[in-house]
């Protein structure tokens, strides 16, 4: 395997950079946070990406101790890739990215993919801005449902689908309503204030999140 390329330069950042600086890998990171995935779901959920780069992104997030790779015991017997603990030390990386980002969403594009669960780290920064420190929250949208574990501590931050189990509290918006609350536009008390977020369940999430 040849030696990645480095900027070469004195610099933390540029350092960092050298690890996760090409395109995709932080989206790889992204889809990992959901806990351990096999190559072909990785692939499913990032439209866009050939074979051949995934392969080769996931070979260098190995050799630069971001992820691992492991075969799941029978009747399972496949291959998962999941995130070291230095890999997960990048969630408030992406988090600070995804907030810097936030305005430049816009409306979407014609072309424009969308997985539910590209909304999980906006919506935990709006649940944490909003009072919820621990829980989990079932999300639900037209495009689909993915949960959240907020205060996840060393677990998987969110997962797809339903919550396993009942959650703590269970979220139905729209598109609309989540792009807002992901750009920083509207704040999810507000959002559930004013009809735009539904919120279901007897836990201390929910019943934060129907606070005045």
């Amino acid at each position: 395997m040849s030696p990645r390329r480095s900027y070469d330069q004195y610099c933390s950042a540029a350092r960092a950079l050298d690890a996760v600086g090409d395109r995709w890998t932080l989206l790889i990171v992204r889809e990992l946070l959901a806990g351990p995935r096999r190559y072909t779901d990785l692939h499913a959920d990032l439209p866009g990406v050939s074979t051949d780069v995934l392969a080769s992104r996931l070979k260098d997030m190995e050799r630069e101790g971001l992820t691992t790779r492991r075969r799941l015991p029978p009747p399972g017997a496949a291959y998962v890739y999941e995130l070291t603990r230095r890999g997960r030390e990048l969630l408030p990386v992406l988090e600070a990215l995804g907030a810097w980002g936030a305005g430049e969403l816009g409306e979407r594009r014609p072309t424009d993919a969308v997985r539910a669960h590209w909304f999980a780290l906006p919506l935990l920064r709006a649940l944490r801005e909003a009072g919820v420190a621990e829980g989990v929250v079932e999300v639900r949208l037209e495009e689909g449902a993915f949960h959240l574990f907020a205060g996840a501590g060393d677990g998987p931050v969110y997962g797809d689908g339903p919550a396993p189990g009942e959650p703590d509290a269970r979220l139905v918006l729209d598109a609309g309503a989540c792009a807002a609350v992901s750009r920083g536009e509207l704040g999810l008390r507000d959002a559930v204030r004013d009809g735009r977020v539904e919120v279901s369940g007897d836990g201390t999430a929910a019943k934060a999140l129907r606070e005045a």
